[in-house]
């Protein structure tokens, strides 16, 4: 037998393994302590961190938001039944059009009357792009679901010229080549998109179009220029690290694209998918921990980079793609039913965790994109007849309609796991909101068998009327939702509170949000 730092006896098969710890000789339930002080401001939440992803690959677009022929769409060609719950979602703002498709697109393929835009070959995923949906069709996308757009410029195959003719097409007030295309297209008033991507995965070379970090850094540059000097309002993302193979260096490719557009980039983008190949879920609930570790790296690039600059820029993150991805994953995905992958109970509390990270890190991440919306990695899935929700998608529903305001550090006191990557892991995964005077917990519980009671203190205030919770749980880790199946969802009711302590147990694998007034 080995005994923790805790004092709990551990299993000799379950040291020996790296498995999450089943404690032995716990007398009662586990516990754990949550402190929250409201003046202990980490920074403001940025409404961006629950965004989303389109891009032209497999059914995300044509076959899940896009389906002309289809009884269940509008006259735009709209699915009817994905654009409510994608307003259920609170999707504060979409990405598109890629992702890898993004290198080799060609924005004025995607304009004009549809029947006479040009197919053409789509090498990042092996079809033919009708050219169908284009630039008209998201923007006026977007506009229907309530978000706001961010277009990924092609800085594979593209050009400098590309790239700025896009921005002033979309955003441009003045009498141009460009403006009148876009009046003769049907749009009068520019859609002033605020959000352009100076490229996409660029690191990779998967990539068409990749590049070294300096080859990159000089070619985004002169982009940029262009690009802000036809509209200087417009925010700018970095395409930052997205391949962490060994070999490769991630935080060189940041330093280096860093010092060529510092005064130009106002995020930098980073990607991040996880897996659970080895079927190890205490290692897959943890994947958090390197989120973390990446974003606090990325950070002091960011401001290595800015120390000794002019004036007071400001460079952010982006994870402009993150998500749970292995299923569907390889070098055979390619074609029309790719990357869709079905989600169960432990992807819903990895989901949860990467939002826990984000909203504990709101100072610096001020952008987010859950990669994709429909179909492709997605809390939406469809066919012909209907449309189901993920697992996935409740936690992100849950965040998006109320994580918001301030984030606040908390200290949490948690028993702890090792797994084969962490010598400690907290069970209790937490994140705190703050916004006229209402307090929102978000809380994973990791522990697979067993619930663990959590003491919530107040330091400077005290709790005012009823808790509302909402459990985001399943019958066990491997649930999934279906077609005519809804097995994990969200579960709501309300529970009291002292003035200063609320004690709670959280139910194994479980994301439990509470919302309470304070005063």
């Amino acid at each position: 037998m080995k005994i923790s730092r805790r004092g709990f006896a551990l299993s000799a098969a379950a040291v020996a393994a790296g498995a999450p710890a089943i404690l032995r000789g716990q007398q009662g339930p586990l516990k754990a302590r949550l402190k929250v002080d409201t003046e202990r401001v980490v920074g403001d939440i940025d409404p961006m961190i629950y965004g989303n992803f389109i891009e032209h690959l497999g059914r995300c677009i044509d076959g899940g938001i896009f389906e002309e022929k289809s009884p269940l769409s509008d006259s735009n060609g709209f699915r009817k039944d994905v654009l409510d719950a994608v307003k259920k979602l609170n999707v504060t703002q979409l990405r598109w059009p890629g992702g890898n498709f993004s290198s080799n697109y060609h924005w004025t393929d995607g304009i004009g009357a549809r029947d006479q835009r040009p197919p053409r070959l789509e090498m990042a995923w092996g079809t033919v792009e009708s050219n169908r949906f284009g630039t008209h069709e998201f923007l006026n996308y977007v506009e229907k679901t309530g978000s706001q757009p961010y277009i990924c410029a092609n800085f594979g195959t593209g050009t400098w010229l590309e790239a700025q003719q896009w921005v002033e097409y979309c955003n441009s007030s003045e009498d141009t080549a460009m403006t009148r295309l876009r009046k003769q297209n049907g749009r009068a008033e520019p859609w002033k998109v605020k959000l352009w991507g100076l490229g996409n995965e660029m690191d990779g070379p998967w990539q068409m179009g990749h590049r070294s970090a300096e080859e990159y850094g000089k070619f985004a540059l002169e982009g940029a220029k262009l690009m802000k000097w036809t509209d200087p309002s417009i925010k700018l993302v970095a395409a930052g690290s997205s391949n962490y193979q060994p070999g490769s260096d991630w935080t060189a490719w940041n330093r280096t694209i860093l010092q060529y557009l510092n005064q130009h980039a106002d995020y930098l983008s980073l990607h991040m998918y996880v897996g659970n190949t080895a079927d190890d879920y205490g290692d897959f609930l943890a994947n958090s921990l390197l989120l973390d570790q990446r974003t606090k790296t990325a950070e002091g690039i960011i401001d290595a980079s800015l120390s000794g600059q002019p004036g007071n820029r400001k460079i952010y993150i982006a994870w402009d793609e993150w998500n749970v991805w292995y299923r569907a994953r390889g070098n055979s995905q390619r074609g029309r039913r790719i990357l869709e992958e079905h989600y169960n109970l432990e992807d819903a509390l990895v989901v949860a965790t990467f939002l826990n990270s984000f909203v504990n890190h709101a100072h610096i991440v001020k952008m987010a994109n859950m990669a994709q919306l429909v179909n492709v990695i997605a809390p939406i899935f469809t066919n012909d007849q209907g449309m189901y929700l993920q697992t996935i998608f409740y936690p992100l529903q849950l965040f998006a309609m109320n994580a918001k305001g301030k984030s606040l550090e908390l200290f949490v006191d948690s028993p702890k796991y090792k797994t084969p990557r962490f010598d400690e892991v907290p069970y209790i995964d937490a994140s705190a909101a703050y916004e006229n005077g209402s307090l929102v917990l978000n809380v994973v519980n990791r522990h697979k068998t067993q619930a663990i009671e959590v003491d919530i203190e107040l330091e400077d205030k005290q709790y005012s009327g009823p808790v509302a919770v909402s459990e985001v749980n399943g019958p066990d880790i491997k649930s999934e939702n279906d077609f005519g199946k809804t097995t994990v969802k969200t579960g709501e009711r309300t529970v009291a509170a002292d003035q200063r302590r609320l004690r709670y147990s959280f139910p194994a694998h479980s994301f439990t949000q509470l919302k309470v007034k304070l005063v």
